[in-house]
């Protein structure tokens, strides 16, 4: 994996290398200049954003160096990130760039890349990019320099995309829904997409202001939503991100549900419809075992990735398999979508409970998870704590430990400078201390 980008494009605090507006200039004209390499004569790329006041300044610096080099730009404005993938392919576009750093606080941004098919870039496509960052451009001839055009419809295309999805006789009248849209990306399309198909709506985390994303909601803060659920006597909660690819679930009765117990009943609803292409779900390897040992018992595999949704996509794409996701909530339907879609995903909950006619909580408790801890450790730039002696024989000794009944986890945040230690186990006691084993020998590398 490249330097520059992460497990889902480039992303830090604004104004703070790599986010800075001379970088995205940079970003542009190199990846401008990759995708103007096949020689056709015209090339176009879609840019959307989330509610982030740095939008606006990383959207005209992505402008200037895609038109630099000859690209047409076409402006969608806030727009959720599956929003993207789906307008880049059905506009023809050479390239879709999403402003968002999806959950993170206000003050982070990022920039994520679509190729011509919809799908995010490889990461041998995002090398040949960084190269392209580093060594320079040629800019286009003055009278080759590339157009900018708003497109005021965008948000409209989307919704009709995304209603598709929803069975087309069915309807959400009677369904009382909390949607919680974390004041960014999708503060307009969630609400309308579910008063058109009939539900009654209680909107939340629609009044961005460009500081308030994610802020205290959304799905990485279910428990105000949770609370609306409760108090307004609701169905159901779907809370989305910042940038709506991911959702997060809460019953009739506040409970909060994962993106496994998710995956779960969707896995095992399309096998029974003979739609689970391959027989198997692709999750990562943060899906809880109780996952893994439910589809195991149904005669389903689940195929694990790294973390990040687009090497599950990549998966999916590699074996043919049609469903797959994240524990936190990113689902992709790759026959609907080119990546996770946390409204679309909400909406075939919402089907699922209308078709059985079971409530949430019954559809959001398919299996007993197994007991699971992750804990986080902060380090700072130039730090390599796992390589540290005392590290490797803390976990070496917490694999041991943890063997025949569970396994550890140890991995590099791909969005933040946090080593993250994740441990399984039926015996909660040994599992966290196993896990207190690793993150006391981590501290002490980074000399916490």
């Amino acid at each position: 994996m490249s330097s520059l980008f992460g497990t889902d494009g480039v992303r830090g605090t604004a104004n703070i290398h790599p986010m800075t507006p001379e970088m995205a200039l940079r970003i542009g004209a190199a990846v401008g200049r990759y995708f103007r390499n096949d020689g056709s004569a015209v090339h176009r790329v879609v840019i959307g954003k989330d509610t982030r006041l740095s939008g606006y300044m990383f959207e005209n610096a992505l402008t200037a160096g895609l038109t630099s080099t000859g690209m047409n730009v076409l402006l969608l404005g806030p727009v959720p990130t599956p929003a993207v993938g789906l307008l880049t392919r059905s506009m023809r576009a050479d390239l879709g760039v999403m402003i968002s750093a999806s959950h993170n606080p206000a003050h982070d941004n990022g920039i994520k890349f679509f190729g011509p098919d919809g799908f995010k870039l490889s990461d041998e496509v995002e090398d040949d990019i960084e190269a392209l960052v580093a060594s320079g451009v040629d800019l286009a001839p003055a009278e080759e320099i590339g157009r900018a055009k708003r497109i005021d419809d965008s948000r409209f295309r989307y919704i009709e995309r995304v209603k598709s999805s929803f069975p087309r006789r069915m309807r959400l009248d009677g369904l009382k829904v909390v949607i919680d849209c974390a004041n960014g990306a999708a503060h307009h399309v969630a609400p309308m997409t579910l008063w058109e198909l009939g539900a009654d709506v209680i909107p939340m985390g629609v009044a961005p202001n460009g500081l308030n994303i994610n802020e205290g909601c959304g799905s990485t803060h279910p428990q105000s939503a949770a609370e609306m659920v409760v108090a307004h006597g609701a169905h159901v909660g779907i809370c989305l991100d910042g940038d709506a690819d991911r959702v997060i679930l809460i019953d009739e009765k506040g409970q909060v549900g994962d993106g496994d117990q998710f995956m779960a009943l969707m896995a095992a609803r399309w096998a029974e419809e003979d739609r689970l292409k391959g027989r198997a779900l692709v999750a990562t390897v943060m899906s809880n075992l109780g996952l893994e040992n439910f589809l195991n018992g149904r005669g389903l595999r689940l195929e694990r990735t790294s973390v990040g949704d687009r090497y599950v996509v990549e998966r999916m794409r590699q074996g043919g398999f049609n469903l797959g996701g994240e524990q936190s909530g990113h689902i992709v339907m790759t026959d609907h979508a080119t990546t996770g879609d946390g409204l679309m995903a909400g909406l075939q909950f919402l089907a699922e409970m209308v078709r059985s006619e079971r409530p949430a909580s019954e559809l959001l408790h398919q299996f007993e998870q197994v007991p699971q801890l992750l804990k986080n450790v902060r380090f700072e730039a130039g730090q390599q704590p796992l390589d540290a002696a005392q590290v490797q024989a803390a976990i070496k000794q917490a694999e041991a430990d943890l063997s025949g009944g569970g396994r550890l986890l140890i991995r590099k945040s791909g969005t933040e400078p946090l080593v993250r230690v994740m441990a399984e186990h039926e015996d909660a006691t040994l599992m966290e201390r196993s896990v207190d084993s690793v993150v006391a020998a981590v501290t002490e590398a980074v000399g916490g």
